[in-house]
């Protein structure tokens, strides 16, 4: 090949990926910016408003109120977003308390709470029953394949941490807690669960299994 040729196409070649290059950053550049949360800005408001009831850490100082130290805050947003009534229609999640504290806030306040509560470090829990323990260690970590029961570390994970925006961390969790949201899954009052994936699992569990898991939760870590 001719070396005028070749030094031809070797421009033209290297004029179009320079032109590529350029696309792909101002492509970049006109993706909107997702707001992630601000930790800092989060916290005033969180550790005083939620503190009553959630602790001014995320550590709740009662066990009917969950711990939202170290959840994902994906899943904490997303948990605001459910408990706020939009245009008039009724909240995907319903709670007497929960669906009047979170209706003055917005979305980048409540992913300021999110992220405040998520960089925080959760308190450990501890089992209760020892005798119901094996029970639900098998339940977590097995299910029960004769009534189409699934693992519950199938989702959450073998040490409960979850999957960030996907799946809560429920490890360390109050027993009474978890055993309360599992109850109301199964009644169908709390149905903020994608493809109703939590109430067709929880129908399938009676009283004690549901005790024995969610003692069995409280004690991961």
């Amino acid at each position: 090949m001719p070396r005028t040729l070749h030094f031809l196409l070797r421009s033209i070649l290297s004029l179009a990926t320079l032109a590529l290059t350029f696309t792909v950053q101002a492509a970049d550049t006109a993706k909107p910016t997702v707001y992630q949360g601000d930790a800092a800005r989060g916290q005033p408001i969180a550790a005083t408003v939620c503190a009553a009831c959630h602790g001014p850490d995320g550590n709740s100082p009662l066990s009917a109120n969950p711990k939202l130290a170290g959840q994902h805050a994906a899943y904490l947003f997303r948990q605001m977003q459910n408990f706020k009534a939009n245009a008039g229609a009724a909240p995907e999640r319903v709670s007497a308390i929960m669906n009047g504290m979170i209706a003055a806030f917005t979305e980048e306040q409540m992913k300021d709470f999110a992220a405040y509560f998520a960089a925080q470090k959760q308190t450990g829990g501890e089992v209760k029953n020892r005798a119901t323990v094996e029970l639900g260690q098998k339940l977590y970590r097995a299910g029960d394949a004769s009534k189409g029961l699934p693992a519950c570390a199938g989702c959450h994970g073998p040490t409960g941490a979850g999957l960030p925006a996907q799946y809560p961390r429920i490890a360390g969790q109050f027993t009474e807690y978890t055993e309360a949201q599992l109850k109301t899954f199964r009644t169908g009052e709390r149905a903020n669960d994608p493809n109703k994936m939590m109430r067709m699992i929880a129908v399938k569990m009676t009283d004690a299994e549901i005790s024995a898991v969610a003692d069995y939760i409280a004690g991961l870590h």
